[in-house]
């Protein structure tokens, strides 16, 4: 067994994420037998209570499209939204009855990004799923659909699973789909072949990665199953990419589908929730002292080194910090609402505190709540 290998099968926190096109039939509504399928896998390689598996599942918009009579996923956000209410319902319930055939509970986590950006929320989610665990049930993650906005979207479970992934202290995530792994082509064409193992970024640039799943249910492809993989690698997290019909092998560490090996270490959770969930309301031009400061120095953004503001946005809320040539440098959860910051351009926390009162005195962005973006 390859050393990639050993690393699925002395794993013992797995988060699965499951696509819509597995679960689901290409008119909508939920397959049984693919979901017991999967369900049948899962119980499996958790028995014995030496595994702990988090599932990320797509499908609740897909299982409410033939209940309402929709033949296909809507555009609009409204009837996506009425279509995740009736679905998600459905959803959870299918899976509680087939776990149910092995005496293991489920438990549903909805989020949005909105809940993983703000610190007393993701310290929320990491309690919820990790008492969950200790309980012995199976948490079932999915995107909160039913309420969720475009601003307040994480776009797809692909992402969402590589940040649970990182979220739970998890040792593998891996990535289920209606493809067996990543091509270094079109698979449906003759001479693609898959590759087996990605070290890092460098032995997948020449590879064209494809936008569009096949069956036209979900809102992910292999562009967002890269995307995640490469979140969860950077982040200390190795990845098995691969089908759902090939759960069982994946699991097991035998040789299937695309093992992307962890390229960097475990940082702090919010950072990673602030680096790729997060939706900036706004953003802050730097003066070129204030960038350095705080790109190369790893300090917070004081007032004086801000040159402009933009946007609408209150205290807490994620914002980009820009260069004067408008490209962004960092991200950072901002300490005062965007009304408030036009008076404190350029002037010093000490001058501030002396004409507005003490609570002048701070950091317009803490550099606890910031993080730097790869260039």
């Amino acid at each position: 067994m390859t050393v990639a290998r050993q690393q699925v099968t002395q794993a013992s926190r797995i988060v699965v994420k499951v696509g819509s096109s597995s679960l689901t039939t290409a008119a909508g509504g939920l397959d049984a037998d693919r979901v017991d399928a999967l369900v049948d896998v899962l119980a499996k390689s958790r028995s014995g209570g030496e595994k702990e598996i988090v599932l990320v599942s797509s499908g609740a918009i897909a299982a409410g499209l033939a209940p309402l009579g929709l033949t296909r996923r809507p555009k609009d956000l409204a009837r996506q939204q009425a279509a995740a209410s009736v679905g998600q319902g459905l959803l959870v319930a299918r899976y509680t009855a087939s776990f149910a055939r092995y005496g293991v509970r489920v438990g549903q986590v909805l989020l949005t990004s909105d809940d993983t950006s703000r610190r007393a929320h993701y310290r929320n989610a990491y309690r919820t799923l990790d008492q969950l665990l200790d309980i012995g049930a199976v948490p079932v993650v999915n995107e909160n659909d039913t309420v969720a906005t475009d601003e307040i979207r994480f776009g797809d479970n692909d992402r969402l699973a590589a940040i649970v992934a990182h979220l739970v202290r998890a040792d593998l995530l891996v990535l289920l789909s209606d493809v067996d792994g990543l091509y270094d082509g079109d698979p449906a064409r003759p001479g693609a072949s898959r590759i087996d193992e990605v070290r890092g970024p460098e032995d997948i640039a020449h590879v064209q990665i494809g936008s569009a799943g096949k069956a036209g249910v979900g809102t992910g492809g292999m562009v967002t199953k890269v995307e995640a993989a490469r979140i969860a690698a950077a982040a200390g997290v190795p990845v098995v990419l691969t089908s759902a019909t090939r759960a069982a092998d994946a699991l097991a560490g035998r040789a299937t589908g695309t093992f992307f090996h962890a390229t960097g270490r475990r940082s702090a959770d919010r950072l990673l929730w602030l680096a790729h969930a997060s939706t900036p309301q706004g953003s802050l031009t730097l003066d070129e002292g204030a960038v350095r400061a705080v790109v190369k120095g790893r300090k917070s953004l004081l007032p004086a080194g801000i040159a402009a503001v933009d946007g609408e946005f209150s205290a807490g809320d994620p914002v980009e910090l820009r260069d004067t040539g408008g490209r962004a440098v960092a991200r950072g959860l901002v300490n005062f609402d965007a009304k408030e910051i036009p008076q404190l351009l350029g002037r010093s926390t000490r001058e501030l505190a002396r004409e507005l009162g003490p609570a002048y005195e701070r950091e317009v962005v803490h550099r606890d709540d910031l993080v730097v973006l790869e260039p």
